[in-house]
């Protein structure tokens, strides 16, 4: 038999008849604020269950299905969460862990489609090759977050803080990047024949300083008012991009074709390597 506590008043919340929760059935449960901390529930199913409030500090939950799960302030910081399944196609069945601790956790191959994580704590999180597809970041801390191969397309990146992040061969399409901070975030690739794609996203307001963008795709990309000081574009494709005001001090813009670049009121003369079509030059 398992007993599933209370963290703090150390109540029984659920007796499950096994000698473990490995591959339990834990649908629809009323865990909030349990005490799962370093349990192993591998390829367990928690489908729908609220575990608001619970902590699952260092918990293994590889292969768990959590699709539908409560998760707000949640502890799952060092947890590892590879495989899991949060998100769903329809946004309304995915887990939402606003306001979780999700530090140092390891989220490698997960399906977090959808999910709802605002205003939590990923910092140093491992999201290599996870599917991210629409799942909402909105004002959380990415820091130094491991993120290669990961499909970001169409996710909720507002405001959120993605500074020394690994976004090497990332799929950001339609991304919404306003005002997110993506200083020192390295967007380039694994291999020499590889990219990052940040086509369509919408970076406006964001912070670039001294990020790598070498040979990113960013095709029709919004840079209004971004901050691209120090940025490295070499190779970048950016047609259709507008940097409309965008501060490109220092910016490297080796190997970019400009022609058909929105560049009023950049300070384009303040950049590196920028060979500006002269129809363009007289241009504000």
């Amino acid at each position: 038999m398992v007993e599933i506590k209370h963290r703090e008043t150390g109540a029984t919340l659920e007796t499950i008849a096994a000698d473990s929760l490995v591959g339990a059935d834990l649908r629809d449960m009323q865990l909030s604020g349990a005490d799962l901390r370093g349990m192993d529930l591998s390829g367990a199913n928690l489908t729908s269950s609220d575990l608001d409030g619970a902590c699952l500090a260092g918990a293994r939950l590889v292969d768990a299905i959590l699709i539908g799960v409560h998760l707000k302030q949640a502890d799952l910081s060092e947890a590892d969460l590879t495989r899991a399944r949060l998100g769903s196609e329809h946004p309304a069945r995915s887990a939402m862990l606003n306001h979780a601790n999700l530090a140092g956790a390891r989220l490698a191959q997960a399906d977090l489609r959808g999910v709802e994580i605002r205003y939590a704590n990923l910092q140093g999180a491992d999201l290599s090759h996870a599917d991210l597809r629409g799942t909402d970041f909105h004002g959380s801390d990415l820091r130094s977050v491991k993120a290669t191969s990961a499909l970001f397309i169409r996710a909720n990146l507002r405001e959120a803080d993605l500074s020394d992040a690994d976004l090497r061969d990332c799929h950001l399409n339609d991304a919404n990047l306003v005002r997110a901070n993506l200083s020192q975030a390295d967007l380039t690739s694994t291999t020499p024949e590889g990219f990052t794609v940040i086509n369509l996203a919408n970076l406006e307001g964001a912070n670039l300083n001294g990020a790598r963008l070498r040979g990113v795709l960013a095709q029709d990309t919004n840079f209004r008012h971004a901050n691209l000081t120090n940025v490295d574009l070499t190779n970048a494709s950016l047609g259709g991009s507008i940097l409309h005001r965008a501060d490109v001090t220092n910016a490297d813009f080796s190997g970019v074709e400009l022609a058909s670049v929105t560049l009023e009121f950049a300070n384009i003369s303040k950049a590196r390597n920028a060979q500006v079509p002269s129809y363009k030059q007289n241009l504000r």
